[in-house]
Parts: C-alpha cells; structure tokens; sequence
C-alpha cells in the first residue's frame, strides 16, 4: 500500500482526526491496549496455573528469554554507537512475535515435539514481560504525576475490586477504560494500562462448575486481537515507503542492526544461555527433543514483528524515515528468521526415543 498509487489515499486515512486523535494513534494507543490485556492474561494464566507455575518450569525459558534479549540489544548498540539518536531503538529487536512463531512452528505439525511447543510459548510471554517492562520504563516521555497519580488510585480500586471478590467482568472492563485515558494523558505509554487491567481480572472461581472471568474476557477478545487488531495494526506500522530510501538507507546502522540482531543475536542468546544453563545443572533440555531442534527454535524466535514494530515507532516517534528503516530491518530479521528456522526443524532428526 506504501508504494502503490493509493499511497497517498493511505496516508490520509491514517492522519485522520478522530475524536483528538489520528486512527493510527487509535490503532496503537487504544487498539493494541487490547492487545496487550490479551498479552497480560496470558501472563497471569501460565504464570498461576500453567507453563510457569514453577521455578522448575520457568528455569529454562527464562535463561533463554534473558538472552534472547540481552544479544540482540548488544548487536544493535553496536552498529549504532556512534549515534545517541539511533540508539533510542536498541530493544527494537529484543521482541518475539509469539503469534507468528507459533504459527510457523504449528505448519511444522508432530515433526515438533509438544515441549518445544511449551518451550517457546513460555519463551515467548516470559520475553513478551521483558518487552512490556522496557516500555514502560524507557519509552514514556513528558510525565504527568497528576495523571499517574489518577490511573494509581484506579489500579487501587481494581484492586480492591479483586480481592472483594467481584466476577463480573464490566466493572473492571469500566474500571480499565478509566485507567486507560489517565495513562494516554500521564506520558506513559497508554497500551500499559492493559496490562495492568489483565493483572486484576480473577482467574480462580468458587464454583467449579464456572468459566473464570479471565477465561471468559480471554477467549471473549481472541477473535478480535487475531483477526481485527493485529492485522490493522500490520496494516498502519508496517508499511515502507521504498521510493524515499537511498541504498545507502538500506545498509545503514538501523535496519542492519535491527535484521542481524533479530537473525543473529536471538538466536545465539536464547540457544547459548539455553546450552549454559543445561551444562551448569540449572535447567533441563525439553523432552524427547534433540539440541538441532531447539536451535531451530532459537532461529524462529527471531521472528520480531508486532512487538518490534511498535517499540520502534516508540523509539522514533519524531523520525519518520528512521521509523521506515526500522521496518526494513524488521521484515529482513523476520523473514530470514521464519525461514531459516523452519528449514532447521523441517530436516532435523527426531528425538531416538520418539
């Protein structure tokens, strides 16, 4: 859309003025707030009663999500030292998109082992926190302590909404709305207050017999984050105007540092923090999996994407064509990753025991 003959028709509908703010700032500010409550219970599930529930469970994915952050990131500052601006982006390529790792894992079927599945679903959120956690301390600009101090007293009241015991999802839904425009207005990234909503929403029910409030609200806006937002929201950030860039664009510290950092530093944090951890007695190797096959997990989890995609239009908000570097950067890492990493489990060995 970029770079057809509707380029211009497509950057006036995202600039549109809509009740004080432009569709693409109600795509990312208030769309992807959804996107993140969706992150949050996830979050909240697996950390309670699922993939993570224990220190023994969380042990691997956790060293591996570590590095899976730190390399990338050190990748990136490397090719942009030289520059205190392009170094605003350095987590750009600290992101996994979950989504679409799952999805390439999944055309892979029983080639797969289950606990690679769980591997990397409990990879991807415990990278997912590292990601939400970076937003809110690094990228928020121009506080306001009278709004944080309103969307404080809202995070009280959900609180107390918890622990009182309250079901019903359209208080805290309320409640949410609430904390969502004192977050927009506080210089905090707004998409934070879906987080934070998430972490209220009960999980546990008297009646056995009941679907949970956050199984309910979880399964209630899956449908409409897969199928609505996250495709609108590809639709607004990813795509790049190729006429304005020069080669030398292409090939600078941004988009090399975002791609190798995706392609390269993902994989060589998440597999060799993995390896050391099993080596040192701190973790143990997924079931019936081989080390070929989580390495080839490894090269997946650099697919960036959604995640990267919007730290960057965090990190250069006021930089358009840094902003389309970023892009070209995350498409490349994405793609050479998805292949590279489907071709590796494609034609690795099984397990002997399977």
């Amino acid at each position: 859309m970029a770079n057809s003959p509707l380029r211009e028709g497509y950057e006036v509908f995202l600039k549109y003025n809509a009740a004080g703010l432009s569709v693409e700032h109600w795509i990312n500010d208030a769309l992807m707030a959804v996107f993140f409550m969706m992150v949050g219970l996830e979050i909240k599930r697996e950390l309670l009663t699922g993939q993570l529930a224990t220190w023994g469970q969380r042990a691997l994915p956790g060293f591996a999500a570590l590095g899976g952050m730190a390399v990338p990131a050190a990748i990136y500052v490397w090719f942009n030292a030289g520059s205190d601006e392009t170094l605003a982006g350095w987590a750009i390529p600290a992101a996994t998109d979950i989504a679409f790792a799952l999805g390439v894992l999944a055309l892979l079927g029983s080639r797969v082992p289950a606990s690679l599945k769980i591997f990397l679903s409990a990879l991807a959120i415990l990278d997912d926190m590292g990601a939400v956690a970076i937003i809110a301390l690094f990228y928020t600009s121009n506080i306001s302590f009278l709004m944080l101090a309103g969307a404080a007293v809202t995070v009280a009241l959900l609180f107390i909404m918890n622990r009182a015991g309250i079901t019903r999802l359209f208080p805290y839904l309320l409640a949410g709305g609430v904390l969502w425009f004192f977050m927009l207005q506080s210089g905090v990234h707004a998409t934070i207050a879906g987080i934070l909503l998430a972490l209220f929403i009960p999980l546990r029910v008297t009646d056995p017999d009941k679907q949970s409030p956050l199984a309910r609200l979880e399964h209630g806006i899956n449908p409409w984050v897969t199928f609505l937002i996250l495709p609108l929201f590809g639709f607004a950030n990813a795509g790049v105007a190729l006429s304005g860039m020069t080669a030398d664009d292409l090939m600078s510290p941004v988009p090399v540092g975002v791609a190798l950092g995706l392609f390269v530093g993902k994989q060589a944090g998440i597999f060799g923090l993995s390896l050391l951890a099993v080596s040192l007695g701190l973790a143990k190797r997924p079931e019936k999996s081989t080390w070929l096959q989580v390495y080839g997990v490894s090269v997946l989890c650099g697919i960036g994407f959604t995640m990267s995609l919007f730290i960057g239009n965090l990190a250069f908000a006021e930089s358009p064509l840094l902003v389309d570097e970023v892009k070209v950067g995350v498409l490349a890492g994405s793609v050479l990753a998805a292949l590279a990493g489907m071709l590796i489990l494609r034609f690795s060995p099984s397990h002997p025991s399977r």
